[in-house]
Order: C-alpha cells, then sequence, then structure tokens
C-alpha cells in the first residue's frame, strides 16, 4: 500500500477506500488522447484490471496529445493498447492490464464492457457512444461519456441502475456533426484535463461516493469558460424508458469506417477470420515495403499504405473514400 499512501490519506478515499479500487474492474473503449491519459491515472491510481479496447495503431501525429506513446512505437506501427499496456506495465505491475485490439461494434461491444464496474468512455465517434449507451443499460453498468475537440470537451456520468438521464435523453437527434481532430484540430491540454475529471469520477462511483456529479460538464480551455448543465431524463427515451437499442441490435457485416486522421478508412470484412499475415508478407513484399509484427502488417508503395491485423481488419490510408478503399482491399488483400 505504500505505492498509494498519498491518495489513501485523501479522506475521500482512505485505505478502505484503496483496496476497494486494488478490486475494481474499468474498461476503457478507445486508448487515443482520452484514452492513454485516463489509462496512466488508473493505473496509477491503483485500479486493479484495467481492460483497454482500440482499433488503431500508432502514429506520428498521435504524439501531440496521446500520452502513452512514443516515437519508436509509432516506427513500429504497434497497435495503441499494445503500446499503452508496454508503457503502463513498467509503471504498476501489480495491477491487471488487459489489451484487447478491435473495433467496437454491436457484435462484440456486450463481450468488451463483460464483468467490468465501469466503462470509460474515450471513442471519437457518436455511432459508438450511443452503442454503448445502449450496452451499458442493458446490462445495468454505469459508464462515462466524454468528449474533446478543439479547446472544448465535455462529459456526463451515466448511471443505469438510477433514474439518471442516459446519452440519447442529452442527445434528442443521433446524427454526427462530420468534425474531427484531423479537420477541426484539439489541444492536448483539453484532452488531459477531460480525461483527469474523467477518472476523478470514475474514483467516486467505484467507491460509491455521494459527491459523484449529476450535470454535464462542458469546458472551453482556450476561453476559461466551465459551465455545469443540469439534463432531465427524457421520459419518452427510446433507450432509457423504452429499452429499444437501435445501435445495439444492428446486424453489422462488412463495412467501413473513416477514421480521424488523413484519408484514412479502415475496412472490416464480415465474418471473423486468422489471416496468415507471414504468408500475405512474403506476396505484398514482391510490389513494396512490407513490415511485419506480432500483431500487424504494414505495407507501403508508391500510392496507398496498409495496415492489416489478423482478424482480417485493414486500416487503408491515401483514400479518398469508402469505396476507394474497398477497391484497395480487394486488389492488394
Amino acid at each position: 500500500m505504500n505505492r498509494y499512501a498519498r491518495q489513501s490519506i485523501f479522506k475521500p478515499i482512505g485505505d478502505d477506500g484503496q483496496k476497494k479500487l486494488l478490486h475494481a474492474k474499468v474498461v476503457i473503449l478507445g486508448m487515443g488522447a482520452l484514452g492513454t491519459a485516463a489509462a496512466n491515472n488508473l493505473c496509477r491510481a491503483g485500479i486493479g484490471h484495467i481492460r483497454m479496447v482500440d482499433r488503431d495503431y500508432v502514429e506520428l501525429s498521435n504524439l501531440q496529445r496521446q500520452v502513452l506513446f512514443a516515437e519508436e512505437d509509432a516506427a513500429q506501427a504497434l497497435p495503441k493498447v499494445i503500446a499503452a499496456a508496454n508503457q503502463l506495465r513498467a509503471v504498476n505491475s501489480e495491477i491487471q492490464l488487459e489489451p484487447l485490439i478491435g473495433d467496437i461494434t454491436s457484435t462484440n461491444v456486450e463481450i468488451f464492457i463483460k464483468d467490468m464496474d465501469l466503462v470509460l468512455d474515450a471513442t471519437d465517434n457518436l455511432e459508438t457512444r450511443l452503442l454503448i449507451n445502449e450496452a451499458c443499460h442493458k446490462h445495468r453498468i454505469p459508464w462515462i461519456y466524454c468528449a474533446a475537440l478543439g479547446s472544448e470537451g465535455m462529459t456526463l456520468n451515466v448511471m443505469p441502475h438510477q433514474s439518471s438521464p442516459c446519452l440519447r435523453c442529452l442527445l434528442k437527434e443521433t446524427s454526427s456533426s462530420g468534425k474531427s481532430c484531423s479537420t477541426f484540430g484539439v489541444l492536448n491540454m483539453i484532452t488531459v484535463a477531460m480525461a483527469s475529471i474523467q477518472t476523478a469520477e470514475a474514483l467516486k462511483i467505484l467507491l460509491n461516493s455521494d459527491s459523484i456529479r449529476k450535470e454535464l460538464l462542458a469546458i472551453d480551455l482556450w476561453k476559461s469558460q466551465f459551465n455545469q448543465i443540469p439534463i432531465a431524463k427524457n421520459p419518452d427515451c427510446p433507450v432509457c424508458v423504452h429499452g429499444i437499442y437501435t445501435h445495439l441490435d444492428k446486424i453489422t457485416g462488412s463495412y467501413t469506417t473513416t477514421l480521424c486522421g488523413d484519408n484514412s478508412v479502415q475496412v472490416v470484412p464480415s465474418g471473423w477470420r486468422n489471416v496468415n499475415l507471414e504468408a500475405l508478407a512474403q506476396k505484398l513484399g514482391k510490389i513494396g515495403k512490407v513490415q511485419l509484427t506480432p500483431y500487424s502488417l504494414k505495407f507501403s508503395d508508391d500510392i496507398y499504405e496498409i495496415i492489416l491485423f489478423q482478424d482480417g481488419r485493414a486500416i487503408i490510408k491515401n483514400v479518398s473514400d469508402a469505396i476507394q478503399a474497398k477497391s484497395v482491399y480487394i486488389e492488394y488483400l
């Protein structure tokens, strides 16, 4: 317990609270700017089991704001959860870290949150957050919505086992603004600030504190604005009132996703595949540069850059849209 001495003498936590945290299980969905800062905080705070889920790999442009990664991780194109786990194991070897490489969909989100005490949202798109909202409501698992873009951020505690509003109550419309960090920009200060607020609330929830914030917190660091906004429960909410799970019940086949990066599209084939990366590396090596790791294959030629994972999922760069990405996937892979 010496490791956590400065934390356990904080009266709202204490020795008993610290022991409770050491038995807690938290999953962080997304290991980008928000997720890495959240994982760093929870690891050092002594959360006993931290599950980390992400679909992406480390790139040089991530280092401006994603605090667990280094230049060597980008050079190796390591999956973000693997690079994060490597760093965190050097910080705290006494807790359990569970890195999972994967895209969060209706077919696996319930597996990712299974047996967890708390879910932290660190994703980068609205559709995935609405999916998390439905899955957590179905399984009555508390979760914390958190988002950051530009100099602004917002976060909301969602407690499905209580009569509090859910994310769908807040978002009457479910369409995305279309803004992303690659087109709108983001300060690293806002992502660290929002993750710190999110993880402080996480400790409160895990310890069943009476100080858990009920309002939506909205921040603009550039303008030094901090607002707590009461959110009323929608008496006709399709999720937390009627139990209608539009996103969770969606059947997922093959699909594409535009990522937060320059001309990057993820292509996901239908069904689980176990790709022989070594065999494919030998074939692709004849037409371009190949870098093989235990987790993925990176290929580049004069036109495209492709990261292929063992489940057949690929992130393709230098494409203009999903149609072109699918065409490249079929031609090369």
